[in-house]
C-alpha cells in the first residue's frame, strides 16, 4: 500500500487489517457486510479509479478489495488489491462453493504470499441444490489453512466464520517454492520475485508457475469436490437460452422494455413530477424561500446564491432530492435484480461481440443502461472498465448519445405528435452516430482493449435483502460524490447568470443555430438551458411552437450537445482536465455537425 494514503492512515489505531479478497460473484460483499453491519467508507484507492470498501469489527478493520481473478497486477484492480494484501494482517479468500475449480487458483495464490488467512467457501446453498458434494475436511488439511463452509445471504455458518479469524494460518509452502524460499525474508517478496525472474528461454517464469498452480487446483478439485451428473435444470436451459443471439436479442429487449417502464415511466414521471411538483414546489421550496426572504435579499449574490433560481438551497437541493435521488434509487434497484439474478452478467456477454467493434466489452453495457437513468451517474460507473482507454470511450459515447432519463421523457413528449417517421429519422441517426463515432475513436485511439474475461454465475430468484442493501450502498456513494459536483455547478451557473454571462452565451450561439442548423435564434437558450439541466433544454422548445422539421433538428443536436453541468464536472473528475476538453469540446462539435447534417437531409427528403 502506497506510504501514507488515506486508507493506510485511517487503518492505523486497528489491531488487526482483515483484507476480503476473492473473485467476481462470490458473494464478498455480503460477507463484508455481516462482518462490519454496514458500509463506512468507500473512496478510490490512491492514484485509481479503484473504489476500496473499509468497515470495522470491534477493534479490526476490514478491507473489501475489488473482485479480481488473481493478484498479478495486470490491471488497477489486480494492482490494489494486491498492494492491499501485502499491508494484511490476515487475509480472508471468499470462494463460491460452484466455481471452486475457477476460484481455487486465487486461493493458492494468496496462500503462496506467505500471510495468515481463512477460507470461506461461500453458496454452499446453491451447492447442494446443484448437488455439488464438498469434502472441506480435506479441502482444510490439502491447503493447510482453516475453511468454512457459509452461505452468507442465509447467515448461515457466519458464526463459524467470525471464529475462524482468530485461528487464521499461514499456509504451508508448496512444495515447488520450498527448495528456494529463505525463510529469514517475507515469503510474498521472494514468490513475486521468482514469477517475475527470467526463464530458460529470457522470458519470465510466470507461465510455468501459473502452470504448476493450476495442475495443483486440478488435483484438489477432483479429491475434494464431487459433482452428481443430472439433467440440465430450467435455470441452465434459460442461461444458455439468454446467451444465443436468437434468443438472447429478444429477451434483452423485453427486459430494457420493462426496465423503461420502470424507470422511464414510473418513477420518471410519476414519482419524479410527486417530488418536484409537491415535495419540493409546493413543500420544501416555498419553506427554505420564506424563511431565507427574511434574512437575505434575492437581488445580492449572496441571495442568487443560495436561494435564487440556480441557487444552493433552491436548484441544488430540488435537482438531488427531486431528481436524481428517486432517479438513482430505480436504477440502482433495477441493478440490483439485474446483478443479484446473475442476468447481467449474461447481458454483457451477449452484447461483447457487437460493442468489441467500438473498442469495449459486454462490460460497457453496464455504464451504458445506467446512462439511460443519468449520464453523471453512468460516467462514474465507467471504473468497472478495464483500461484507460475503454473508459475514454465509453465517457464520450454517454456524454454524446445516450439521454438521461428526465431528457428523453421530454424528447418522447415532443416527437410522439410528429409521425413516425420523424421518430425513425431520429432514432436512426443518434444510434448511427453512437456506432459510428464509437468505431471511429477504436480506430484513432491507441492501445487496445481489453477482452471480456466474466464469470457467469448461477441464474436464481433476487433475495429482497440483498437487493436493498446493494441498492442503498450504492446510491449513498453516488450521492456523496455528486452533491459537492452539483453544488459547484450551480455557483458557476448563477455567477453566469448574475453578470450577464448567460444572456452573452446565448447571443453567441445564435448565428450558429440560425445559420447552420437552420433554427429560429431563440432555439440557443434552449441549449445553454440544457447544460443547466438536459430536461430543461428539451423543455425550453415546448413553448416554441416548432414545425416537425425544426423539432426534430433541434431533438437530435440537444440530444448530442454537452451533458448537463454535472455530467461535465464529473467527466473531469473522473477523466482529467486534458481528456475533459477533448470529450466537451469533441461533443459540442459533433452535436452541431449532426445537426446541420440532419437539417439538410431533411430538406432533400420528399
Amino acid at each position: 500500500m502506497p506510504p501514507h494514503s488515506p486508507v493506510q492512515l485511517s487503518l492505523a489505531e486497528h489491531k488487526r487489517k482483515i483484507v476480503l479478497v476473492g473473485n467476481p460473484n462470490t458473494g464478498k460483499s455480503v460477507v463484508f457486510q455481516a462482518l462490519t453491519g454496514r458500509y463506512v467508507d468507500v473512496s478510490n484507492f490512491p492514484g485509481t479509479t479503484v473504489d476500496v470498501s473499509v468497515g470495522y469489527r470491534n477493534d479490526d478493520a476490514v478491507i473489501d478489495t475489488p473482485g479480481v481473478y488473481g493478484i498479478s497486477t495486470f490491471n488497477d484492480e489486480e494492482r490494489v488489491t494486491h498492494d492491499v494484501v501485502l499491508a494484511a494482517d490476515v487475509v480472508l479468500n471468499v470462494v463460491n462453493a460452484t466455481q471452486l475449480k475457477r476460484d481455487l487458483f486465487l486461493t493458492l495464490q494468496l496462500a503462496d504470499m506467505g500471510i495468515p488467512m481463512v477460507v470461506a467457501v461461500n453458496m454452499m446453498d446453491e451447492a447442494e441444490r446443484e448437488e455439488i458434494r464438498i469434502d472441506i475436511t480435506k479441502l482444510q488439511r490439502l491447503i493447510g489453512v482453516p475453511v468454512v463452509p457459509i452461505a452468507a445471504v442465509e447467515n448461515r455458518g457466519m458464526t463459524e466464520l467470525f471464529a475462524a479469524l482468530d485461528r487464521a494460518k499461514v499456509a504451508p509452502c508448496d512444495p515447488h517454492w520450498l527448495p528456494r524460499i529463505d525463510i529469514r525474508r517475507p515469503r510474498a517478496a521472494q514468490v513475486i520475485a521468482m514469477e517475475n525472474s527470467p526463464g530458460p528461454e529470457g522470458e519470465t517464469q510466470r507461465e510455468e508457475i501459473y502452470l504448476q498452480r493450476r495442475q495443483r487446483v486440478d488435483g484438489l478439485f477432483q479429491d475434494c469436490v464431487h459433482i452428481t451428473e443430472r439433467r440440465s435444470s430450467r435455470a441452465k436451459t434459460l442461461s444458455r437460452w439468454m446467451l444465443r443471439p436468437v434468443t438472447g436479442f429478444p429477451m434483452l429487449l423485453a427486459t430494457l422494455f420493462l426496465i423503461y417502464l420502470f424507470i422511464g415511466v414510473f418513477v420518471a414521471q410519476v414519482v419524479v413530477d410527486f417530488m418536484e411538483e409537491v415535495v419540493m414546489d409546493e413543500w420544501l421550496l416555498p419553506t427554505i424561500i420564506g424563511f431565507l426572504e427574511g434574512v437575505l435579499s434575492d437581488g445580492t449574490l449572496l441571495g442568487a446564491v443560495v436561494f435564487g433560481d440556480y441557487g444552493l438551497l433552491t436548484m441544488t437541493v430540488a435537482y438531488i432530492l427531486g431528481l436524481l435521488l428517486p432517479l438513482v434509487l430505480g436504477f440502482y434497484f433495477m441493478l440490483a435484480l439485474l446483478e443479484d439474478s446473475g442476468y447481467l452478467p449474461r447481458i454483457a456477454a451477449l452484447m461483447d461481440r457487437l460493442l468489441i467493434r467500438m473498442g469495449l466489452n459486454g462490460k460497457a453495457v453496464i455504464p451504458m443502461i445506467l446512462g439511460f437513468g443519468c449520464v453523471t451517474m453512468a460516467v462514474i460507473t465507467t471504473r468497472v472498465l478495464e483500461t484507460k482507454r475503454e473508459r475514454t470511450i465509453a465517457t464520450f459515447l454517454l456524454s454524446l448519445a445516450i439521454p438521461c432519463s428526465a431528457q428523453l421523457g421530454v424528447i418522447a413528449a415532443l416527437l410522439a405528435p410528429l409521425g413516425i417517421e420523424y421518430v425513425v429519422f431520429y432514432v436512426v441517426t443518434v444510434f448511427l452516430v453512437y456506432v459510428l463515432v464509437g468505431t471511429l475513436l477504436n480506430k484513432i485511439l491507441p492501445g487496445q482493449s481489453s477482452h471480456l474475461f466474466l464469470d457467469l454465475p448461477t441464474l436464481r430468484l433476487p433475495r429482497p435483502g440483498n437487493v436493498l442493501q446493494k441498492t442503498w450502498a450504492k446510491t449513498w456513494h453516488f450521492l456523496k460524490e455528486a452533491t459537492p459536483l452539483f453544488a459547484v455547478g450551480s455557483i458557476i451557473i448563477t455567477l453566469l447568470d448574475y453578470f450577464g454571462l448567460l444572456v452573452t452565451l446565448q447571443a453567441s450561439l445564435a448565428p450558429l443555430t440560425e445559420g447552420w442548423l437552420r433554427l429560429p435564434r431563440e432555439t440557443a437558450t434552449a441549449f445553454i438551458m440544457g447544460v443547466v439541466r438536459r430536461d430543461f433544454g428539451a423543455a425550453g422548445l415546448y413553448d416554441m411552437n416548432l414545425d416537425a422539421v425544426p423539432t426534430v433538428i433541434s431533438l437530435i443536436t440537444i440530444t448530442l450537445f454537452v451533458p448537463c453541468i454535472a455530467s461535465v464536472l464529473v467527466i473531469w473528475k473522473e477523466r482529467g482536465w486534458k481528456e475533459w476538453i477533448g470529450i466537451v469540446g469533441g461533443t459540442f462539435a459533433t452535436a452541431f455537425l449532426i445537426g446541420g447534417v440532419a437539417a439538410r437531409v431533411l430538406e432533400w427528403l420528399p
